[in-house]
């Protein structure tokens, strides 16, 4: 932040603080001016951020006349007085003295513009705070008597009239004699300008407020950050709204909703900088997928370095917990759902929950959607309990039931319609397109047949003229077409591109051969046939079954137009923002069920581009016989959020008590149902538990089965006569590592056989014990591949093998198709196939090829291993809280690392940075940025010219993200350095 001046903090408390030059000088100006008014001792001028003289008090002599006997005249020239009182009785004798005469009205003028401040100190350049009290104060002056008023009826009665001299006296004598002079100057500054503040401050909820500019508490120097790296300089009306509501002044929860693309996350993002800034508190942002968690880390780093606070990353296998606390600076955490559920126990166990001013959850609907929704409940339902003073903001697109929310959340609600483009909804159904109309008969307006000249074979390849409606819009314009599945997008993308004009391909062809050198550099050589068709047309597909590398690569060309259609899955439209003109529905399923509102909004929120596109439009298309559903789809209301705490045969309600009796916050039975009231399931209870059935039944059912399992123990009776619950060595290992309660009972046991005999001359059975669980599921062995790969292991390899329980035989016999006598469990042979894969991965450091030799998809080799990474990360806090497993720690420690990378060592400082694959690693690398000091160090400029293909945004957001990261590891060096030399309080 700018230095200098004086700055007020606006709470009873006075707290000194740092404000900017130009403000906090007319601050200071203003209280001088009212000072001096009081007393007229010598002062120093006060220039900005430059510290005020302290002034000794003078001897009080008891006698006004006494005090000042030797200062009858001004530099011993005592005519002056004389001329003063003789003027002034000329005056009052005078027959043209009329009350308010030009000459005392000038003199009062010049008296006045000494009190008021100057045109440097214009009242508007002041906080809105100290603006408002300005007018107050001033406003006030104006309706007392004017000096002019008070001097002429001195001097119109005579009995009134003293000397100059004996006045002058008298008003110094006064002001000597006054307790001001009692303090400093400096202090009694201060407190003029505290009590200023405090006045505006009385009646606030949130008197820790401490507003530092005119951009909404903010400087204006956010404002101008917003222009630059934005491209932002005006806020919508309804954010304006959003941002100036009393219940956010009054720091109360809030939940506020809008259509896609309404500019929800800038409103956000303001309130995270007020808070780290104006009520310097740390912040934790939850968003939904890891790749949005890195976009964000980027996009805000700049702001980070810019206005002095850090972001931190919290995804994967990345991310300390317990976070660095620090003193210097605040953090703005940016995490997952189940990042930020470890990051909110570590920070309640360690009793810093307080520290979290902030919590903001984007997609707030997602608290709907399966095990992830119940780990968020559990998150923010924790926040609720354990802090009182920590604000949650939730927001969405698409929100039903707003009510059993803002009863969870104790949250304010506000909601708009507005939207920056009009987007207009079209269902086509045979051989005509209707508009979407709650007024129509049926709920549709016919809006024009579709009159397209196709030939017969077109015909039969296009029955849907999904290459007609695509083409009305491309080149020119963006379109999105989603599909129901990843061969489906792969399909759609190839068709289109087999009629297309062969004109598509002389458009922006550099740029597209670029792209397609680019991809080619990422997979080693081997590029897609698919990618490799569509690409010179400027057409694509995307799904989860591209690298990370390819998918970033296919977006920024989609975002910087050189693309100009993406045949998608539903998955994009959740995950980063890319608008299109047109958005096209292939058919209303996605995989093979039946779309629901919350995706069918999502996906034609995408439609219209801020700025660049008048209006979005959005195409469905749908069979004669769905049209019935489709009809209810388009008119019905959003689905419901409702708890998932009873998924799964209870599991989320199960890890919860769990952990709440391990981080303390329950230790009995009552303390427990207590805490279950500020969930989203007691709420929602009589909706969503059985009739005959309580939350109270329900909470001592999942007690039961936790002390059944070995997870809890009953300790001695409380004053209640209930008996303490404790968490057992396994329980605590189990929350503490996040592990799903359906797999730790299996992973202790797989852990401790491991100790029996670990096989340390290869990484595959340490790959074997942190492959995920729940993967197993996702992928069925190609048995003659898993007997290949097994003949390609070394002999120590093969004896992992056996350690595990998988003999060669079962392998063999599987391959060949021969019947299996001996029962080997398949989950086991699943999770050693996956291993398999991880293996090679680590080998050779190359998705591509690892893909072709399994023959599976790279995005699922790429899906297993960011699972590894993160479970790896999980079992290694497991192992921390069991001293039998002392010996993993170090193991999984280097092993998480090389997952969460997987490339050779001397990238992963460079790919730490936010934004930075292995693609781009290699790039920087071989120009020689070689460590994180250098990127953080670079020219984005001369990043643009050395680095091919890379465009002055990604070089400006690499280096502020390289800078962000250095500066982070940088304070949390300075901090430990601080911490080891601090003397102990205790000492003895």
């Amino acid at each position: 932040m700018e230095s200098g001046g004086v700055a007020v903090k606006r709470t009873t408390r006075g707290r000194r603080r740092s404000s900017r030059n130009g403000r906090a000088a007319s601050v200071g100006k203003m209280c001088r001016s009212r000072i001096c008014s009081r007393s007229p001792l010598h002062r120093r001028k006060l220039g900005g951020g430059e510290a005020l003289e302290e002034q000794e008090r003078p001897e009080d002599n008891g006698s006004e006349d006494d005090m000042f006997v030797d200062y009858g005249s001004f530099s011993g020239d005592s005519s002056l007085l004389a001329t003063e009182e003789a003027l002034m009785q000329k005056y009052a004798q005078s027959p043209d003295f009329v009350l308010g005469s030009k000459t005392l009205e000038s003199r009062t003028a010049v008296q006045e513009s000494n009190l008021k401040p100057q045109d440097d100190d214009d009242p508007e350049h002041l906080p809105s705070s100290q603006f408002s009290r300005y007018k107050t104060e001033y406003n006030k002056e104006d309706n007392e008597p004017s000096t002019s008023e008070l001097s002429t009826a001195a001097l119109a009665d005579p009995t009134r009239t003293k000397s100059f001299k004996d006045r002058l006296k008298s008003a110094m004598t006064g002001n000597a004699r006054a307790p001001a002079t009692l303090m400093s100057k400096s202090k009694e500054l201060k407190e003029a300008a505290v009590a200023e503040e405090t006045g505006l401050a009385e009646g606030t909820a949130d008197a820790s407020f401490l507003d530092i500019g005119p951009f909404y508490g903010l400087p204006t120097k956010v404002k101008e950050l917003l222009v630059k790296c934005r491209g932002i300089e005006k806020l919508y009306e309804w954010q304006h709204d959003c941002l100036t509501l009393d219940s956010l002044k009054q720091r109360k929860n809030l939940i506020y909703s809008l259509p896609t693309s309404g500019g929800k996350t800038l409103v956000a993002e303001i309130l995270i900088l007020r808070e780290l800034l104006c009520r310097k508190m740390d912040v934790l942002m939850i968003l939904p997928y890891v790749a949005i968690v890195q976009e964000k880390v980027g996009n805000l780093s700049g702001f980070g370095m810019e206005l002095d606070f850090l972001v931190e990353e919290y995804a994967g296998s990345k991310g300390k917990i317990p976070p660095v606390k620090r003193r210097l600076k605040k953090s703005l955490y940016v995490s997952t759902i189940e990042k930020g559920h470890s990051l909110v126990n570590s920070l309640i166990e360690t009793g810093r929950i307080s520290d979290l001013g902030l919590v903001v959850v984007d997609e707030l609907h997602m608290i709907g959607e399966g095990n992830r929704g119940a780990i968020l409940e559990m998150t923010l339902a924790k926040i609720i309990y354990a802090s009182k003073t920590t604000q949650i903001i939730g927001m969405s697109a698409t929100l039903s039931n707003v009510g059993d929310l803002q009863k969870f959340l104790k949250a304010e609600y506000y909601t708009s319609n507005f939207r920056p483009v009009e987007l207009k909804e079209y269902v086509k159904i045979q051989d005509s397109i209707y508009e979407v109309d709650s007024t129509a008969e049926d709920g549709f307006r016919f809006a024009r047949p579709l009159d397209y000249k196709y030939s017969s074979n077109l015909q039969k390849a296009d029955p849907d003229h999904l290459i007609a409606l695509a083409t009305e819009v491309i080149p020119e314009y963006s379109c999105l077409i989603f599909c129901p599945t990843k061969k489906n997008c792969e399909n759609v993308a190839q068709k289109i591109c087999k009629y297309l004009n062969r004109e598509n391909k002389t458009r922006r062809e550099r740029e597209k051969r670029d792209l397609i050198e680019d991809l080619t550099s990422i997979c080693n050589g081997s590029l897609c046939p698919v990618l490799k068709r569509t690409i010179p047309f400027g057409v694509a597909y995307h799904h989860s079954g591209l690298t990370n590398d390819e998918r970033k690569q296919i977006e920024e060309a989609y975002s910087s137009g050189i693309l100009c259609l993406l045949a998608c899955t539903s998955t994009l439209a959740a995950g980063v923002n890319l608008p299109a003109r047109r958005v096209i529905l292939r058919a209303p399923y996605v995989a093979t069920e039946f779309m629901k509102k919350n995706q069918y909004k999502q996906m034609i929120g995408r439609a219209g581009r801020a700025g660049i596109d008048s209006a979005g439009e959005s195409i469905l298309i749908a069979e004669a016989k769905d049209k019935q559903l489709v009809r209810n789809l388009v008119h019905s209301p959003l689905e419901s959020c409702y708890s998932n705490l009873l998924l799964g045969c209870h599991r989320g309600i199960r890890s919860l008590v769990l952990s709440l009796v391990g981080l303390k916050i329950a230790t009995s039975v009552g303390e427990v149902y207590s805490f279950m009231g500020s969930t989203l399931l007691h709420v929602q209870q009589t909706q969503l538990l059985p009739k005959r059935e309580s939350l109270w039944d329900v909470t001592v059912e999942v007690l039961q089965w936790l002390k059944q399992n070995g997870l809890l123990k009953e300790g001695a009776k409380c004053e209640s006569e209930q008996h303490n619950l404790e968490i057992t060595h396994l329980g605590q290992a189990t929350y503490k590592g996040s592990v799903d309660l359906a797999y730790c009972d299996k992973l202790y046991a797989d852990l401790k056989k491991g100790l029996e005999g670990l096989i340390l001359e290869t990484c595959l059975h340490l790959l074997y014990l942190i492959t995920p669980y729940d993967m197993v599921s996702q992928c069925t062995p190609n048995w003659m591949i898993y007997f290949k790969q097994y003949n390609q292991l070394t002999p120590v390899e093969q004896q992992v093998v056996a350690a595990v329980g998988v003999p060669e035989s079962f392998i063999a016999k599987k391959a060949s198709g021969q019947a299996i006598k001996k029962v080997v469990d398949s989950d086991t042979a699943g999770r050693l196939y996956l291993s398999f894969v991880l293996h090679a991965l680590l080998k050779e450091t190359n998705i591509w090829s690892v893909a072709e030799k399994f023959n599976t998809s790279r995005g699922f080799v790429q899906t297993l291993l960011n699972s590894a990474a993160a479970f790896s990360s999980s079992i290694l806090h497991f192992c921390e809280e069991l001293d039998e497993f002392w010996v993993y720690k170090a193991l999984f420690t280097e092993l998480s690392k090389k997952l969460t990378y997987c490339v050779k060592a001397e990238l992963i400082p460079l790919m730490e940075v936010a934004g930075v694959l292995e693609a781009r690693a290699k790039q920087l690398y071989n120009a020689g940025y070689k460590a994180l000091a250098h990127l953080a160090n670079a020219n984005p400029e001369v990043l643009v010219k050395t680095i091919e293909h890379m465009s002055r945004r990604q070089a400006r957001q690499i280096v502020s993200s390289a800078k962000m990261l250095l500066a982070e590891k940088a304070a949390s060096l300075q901090e430990e350095a601080e911490a080891l030399l601090q003397i102990p309080a205790d000492i003895p």
